[in-house]
């Protein structure tokens, strides 16, 4: 379970989680705000560097295809390494590929860092969710994947604003500047301060890739693709729904969006701390909240007293699964966590890419702005039967 064989499991007291788990988290803050700060500045780019808007877009899609693709791979690359030894390097890499973007001025050299920024982000994140569950109790599993979880969901509502709005002052490098700067502060601190190791059996690729083959892996890998496209679909197109059909002013969007990420805190938190003991009603209970909060959404979209608390209700419902994702996925893969790790970090990606396909799909043949709500719930609609069936075979085992 771990890569080390002379590693030993780091105690914890019942009240608190080590710091380490902590630090995983602000690592992944860093790293993550960089995947929501493009969003911001494509425009500045795209005119800096006189290409086509779609053109700027394809960077977004590169660090996209890095996370999916990377994962896995690099799981499996650096099984034997020690697990600090991986986070930093990981960093370092994430670092080393903003900067040379930013240095070399070209949109080719840019479009090739920002899928190795992907790669690196994927490497980190997989090994950042082992490392967690290696410094706590197995009790406590769930709760410690949800804390470093909390750090992607802080650079979403977080760290990607703050990091555009930095570039607005200083230009879009501006941004990217402060995220290579918090991601290699954040290699030291890792250096520093994180475990050398955290304990187990002797890593092995032969048993990483049998334990991948267990068929309810790929149950819960499918909850994860449904459950993160299910909200993330009705998150990425708040902005027009809420100022095109619910008649909100523009000026207030950004403090509704930021109720999400409280709800997505909030779901976390409550997520991380019942997952471990009921992971199936943590699944259940955020399938059927983003259901009804879909549907509502929908229904109520030109209530703005309707709308504004149900997004509060939507982060929430979407991120109290989280942590039962990955308590599922560890408690199956507990022999040989690593690569079914990565494989998770690849399917909350791959969900969040489906996601402008299928609203793209829907907009384009003439539905309304509110059919991405609609999709959403048919998406937590389909989650249901998936959580019912690892129940079952759960109980069968």
């Amino acid at each position: 379970m771990t890569t080390e064989a002379t590693e030993k499991r780091t105690p914890v007291t019942r009240g608190r989680l080590p710091l380490g788990v902590y630090l995983l988290a602000f690592n992944l803050f860093a790293m993550g705000s960089a995947e929501f700060l493009l969003a911001g500045v494509l425009p500045a780019i795209a005119d800096d560097l006189e290409i086509t808007l779609s053109s700027a877009g394809a960077l977004i899609s590169a660090f996209a295809i890095g996370v999916v693709l990377g994962g896995p791979p690099l799981a499996i690359l650096t099984l034997r390494w020690p697990r600090r030894t991986t986070l930093v390097t990981t960093q370092a890499v994430f670092a080393a590929s903003v900067t040379a973007g930013l240095l070399a001025d070209d949109y080719t050299v840019l479009l090739i860092t920002r899928f190795l920024c992907g790669l690196a982000y994927a490497g980190y994140w997989a090994v950042a969710a082992v490392t967690a569950i290696g410094l706590v109790t197995p009790d406590r599993t769930a709760r410690a994947s949800g804390v470093v979880v909390s750090g992607l969901s802080l650079a979403m509502i977080a760290g990607g604003p703050a990091g555009a709005l930095l570039s607005y002052f200083t230009g879009w490098r501006g941004g990217f500047w402060g995220v290579a700067a918090l991601t290699a502060t954040g290699a030291v601190l890792t250096l520093v301060a994180m475990p050398a190791a955290s304990g187990g059996a002797e890593p092995s690729v032969r048993r990483e890739l049998v334990t991948l083959r267990r068929p309810q892996l790929w149950i819960v890998f499918a909850a994860t693709i449904l459950s993160t496209a299910a909200y993330m679909v009705s998150f990425n197109y708040l902005a027009p729904f809420l100022t095109d059909v619910t008649g909100v002013p523009g000026v207030w969007v950004p403090a509704i969006l930021a109720l999400f990420g409280v709800g997505a805190f909030a779901g976390l938190s409550i997520g991380g701390r019942i997952a471990d003991r009921r992971p199936t009603h943590a699944l259940l209970a955020g399938a059927i909240g983003i259901l009804a909060c879909s549907v509502l959404l929908a229904v109520l979209a030109e209530h703005a007293w309707a709308v504004v608390p149900l997004v509060l209700l939507l982060g929430i419902a979407g991120f109290v699964l989280n942590p039962a994702v990955y308590g599922r996925v560890f408690a199956i893969a507990s022999a040989a966590p690593t690569l079914a790790g990565a494989t998770t970090v690849s399917a909350f990606q791959l969900g969040i890419s489906l996601v402008p396909v299928l609203a793209g799909t829907a907009l384009s043949a003439g539905a309304g702005i509110t059919s991405v709500t609609w999709i959403g719930a048919a998406l937590a609609a389909a989650l249901v039967p998936v959580v019912i069936l690892d129940r079952t075979l759960t109980r069968r085992e």
